[in-house]
């Protein structure tokens, strides 16, 4: 603190001296600190653009050509894994489930001939040749079983499912439901009743925008700052969010010679919307100050920065030499003392009032 005896030393000690009632600082909302370190982070601002997370995004495809019946969701719906979504009637999934109901029937056949042949045989009643045959009808019945139990699990079938086929009705053999492979948000929709679906058909796309995908160009001169791991700060006109650099390109794109890095976003609000543009501050540095104070405390005066100290009926400039920082924070390299008083808020106020 600026003492009087320091005052009547310094030539320029009254130089700009303010002085206030209180009510006057309590009106303009003058605050006071003790001056201290702290950690400052260095940023760069870059360009970015707001995209879906592509790793949680499906494309949703039926796997079995059908006629569609009926669809049960549509743009903009949010969705389970699971949930049904459409139903198709498909004449080849009738026939893939014939094939796995024959070929239960079948099998049954064999293994019984099986076990009756293996029986006279070692009973020497049958010859050899009828033992090892029905023991080849019986593998042959197994793999051809394997494969129509192999083909329904590909279009989605459990094997709870399928040990339940024989009960269902046979009206039922024809139904396919169209189910959404992950949870999320319907953001494509292609698909109305009474169109016919190939396998490759592509009726919906879904995605989980819990988080989403930031997208940041870097410059070259930049590259050799942006690592992953590295906190940043996202601000679109109407948001402000924090994420974490998940990856930086190892290459430079050869027509902008930028490298795209990747900032993993929470948004479990939705408020940030895939094609939006935004500014991604990221931290490139963290600076251990001896004395940090907020950019608001130092002003501009002439060619000086001044911090404000409180001083005997009132508040005295004091010459200060900021060193690096941004925009909420600065490092004092000199000028400043830690543990020194000194006015935090409220300092273009006190400069206007300079005499």
């Amino acid at each position: 603190t600026v003492t009087g005896h320091e005052a009547e030393t310094d030539p320029h000690a009254h130089e700009g001296h303010v002085v206030l009632s209180e009510a006057a600082i309590h009106q303009f909302g003058i605050e006071v600190a003790q001056a201290g370190s702290g950690k400052i982070g260095l940023y760069t601002t870059l360009p970015a653009e707001i995209v879906m997370n592509e790793d949680k995004k499906a494309h949703v495809v039926p796997r079995i050509p059908g006629v569609v019946q009926s669809v049960a969701k549509t743009l903009g719906d949010t969705v389970a894994a699971g949930e049904v979504l459409a139903v198709l009637h498909s004449r080849e999934l009738a026939d893939y489930k014939a094939a796995y109901l024959a070929g239960r029937e079948k099998l049954a056949l064999a293994e019984t001939m099986y076990e009756r042949e293996k029986t006279l045989w070692e009973k020497k009643i049958a010859a050899e040749q009828d033992y090892l045959k029905a023991a080849g009808e019986a593998a042959d019945a197994r793999i051809a079983l394997r494969l129509a139990e192999q083909k329904l699990h590909a279009l989605g079938f459990s094997q709870e499912y399928l040990d339940k086929l024989p009960q269902d009705p046979e009206e039922s053999y024809i139904i396919y439901e169209i189910v959404a492979p992950i949870e999320g948000t319907i953001i494509e929709k292609h698909i109305t009743r009474g169109e016919v679906f190939q396998e490759d058909s592509q009726p919906f796309v879904i995605a989980d925008l819990s988080d989403v995908w930031v997208n940041v160009n870097i410059h070259q001169k930049d590259l050799p700052y942006v690592k992953t791991g590295q906190q940043a700060v996202l601000k679109t006109d109407h948001e402000l969010g924090e994420g974490v650099v998940s990856y930086v390109s190892p290459v430079v794109h050869e027509n902008t010679r930028t490298a795209l890095a990747r900032i993993i976003l929470p948004n479990d609000s939705g408020r940030w919307r895939p094609g939006s543009f935004a500014m991604a501050d990221i931290c490139i540095e963290e600076v251990d100050g001896k004395v940090v104070v907020p950019r608001e405390a130092v002003v501009a005066h002439e060619d000086m920065s001044l911090v404000f100290v409180p001083a005997e009926e009132g508040f005295l400039p004091q010459p200060v030499e900021p060193g690096r920082g941004n925009e909420e924070w600065v490092e004092i390299v000199s000028g400043l003392e830690p543990g020194q008083n000194y006015v935090a808020r409220g300092a273009f106020t006190l400069k206007s009032e300079m005499v």
